[in-house]
């Protein structure tokens, strides 16, 4: 996989239509952590194929930044998805970071995946496992393969929940997938949502959650992703330019959290180098190699999000 997309962070990724110049132009403006440009459920079928040059064309000539770079190809029970990798690939350089897999349903298809872009690479002069891979599990078969999904070749980088494919594929009575539903008593995903999490962080993995459909309601937005927020996940998809805005602040830490996780670390540090202790008081709480596993992620996931810490002990 490339390196250099594995670690950047991902609090917002922006879906962009990757039949439409109008998007496709826009979408390098957006502030968001990620872009995938997409070829699967956003493209009519007859405008598929004529969809691959424009992607092609945005990658190589618009201003990305640093941003990860990647294109959702369709999925293997389809007749597009070798054409889409190929071309892609072939003529998107070096900027592509990674191809994304939807409807992902066992590890077969991915390593499928990893063998086609190794080909392609050697072809077009790529390093070889340059091209990083998402899976997207949208389908209970899906669910009860992804520890073997996440697991099935070093390309992978990320997996990602797709929310209304997913409610469709165990027929959950509900008309609009990736929202919440009044009528249950609790998060009716969170079974779902931290089995993909363990088997994801198991293998060194970023966590993504799917989109939100009500997209002008914003405070919906926010409360709707501190439900995967809170569990762990590195952030969630983004379907305008103001949801990016929302998500790559609900997916970062706080000034104050990122400031207290490096207090802790200097009071850890001076404790076990200088004190010879393995645990020390931080105000009326104890902290101890555990406490400072869990600063230590505050601190890299803030880092990464353009945190600095504001005062210096």
């Amino acid at each position: 996989m490339s390196e250099r997309s594995r670690y950047l962070p991902r609090r917002s990724c922006l879906a962009t239509p990757g039949s439409s110049e109008k998007f496709l132009e826009k979408a390098p403006t957006v502030p968001a952590d990620m872009t995938f440009l997409d070829l699967e459920d956003a493209v009519a079928p007859n405008e598929k194929v004529a969809a691959r040059a424009k992607v092609v064309h945005a990658i190589k000539t618009l201003d990305w930044g640093d941003r990860v770079m990647c294109v959702r190809v369709n999925a293997w029970d389809t007749v597009w998805t070798y054409g889409d990798v190929i071309e892609v690939v072939s003529g998107a350089g070096e900027r592509l970071d990674e191809i994304m897999l939807p409807k992902v349903q066992d590890a077969a298809q991915v390593v499928a995946l990893d063998l086609l872009l190794t080909q392609i690479e050697k072809n077009v002069g790529l390093p070889v496992g340059h091209i990083g891979i998402e899976a997207q599990i949208e389908t209970a078969r899906g669910l009860i393969n992804v520890e073997e999904i996440c697991a099935a070749s070093p390309r992978m980088e990320t997996i990602v929940f797709g929310p209304a494919d997913f409610a469709a594929s165990i027929e959950m009575p509900v008309l609009t997938g990736g929202v919440a539903i009044p009528e249950y008593p609790g998060d009716h995903f969170n079974y779902v949502f931290s089995k993909i999490l363990m088997a994801g962080r198991a293998n060194g993995l970023q966590v993504i959650d799917g989109p939100f459909l009500k997209v002008r309601d914003l405070d919906e937005l926010r409360e709707f992703a501190q439900r995967t927020r809170v569990l762990g996940y590195d952030g969630k998809w983004a379907l305008t330019p103001d949801q990016a805005m929302v998500l790559n602040e609900v997916y970062s830490p706080t000034q104050e959290q990122f400031d207290k996780a490096w207090d802790i670390l200097d009071k850890y540090h001076q404790a076990t180098e200088g004190d010879h202790k393995g645990a020390v008081m931080y105000g009326d709480e104890m902290i101890d190699e555990a406490s400072a596993k869990m600063a230590n992620k505050f601190v890299d996931r803030g880092t990464r999000a353009g945190l600095t810490r504001s005062t210096e002990n």
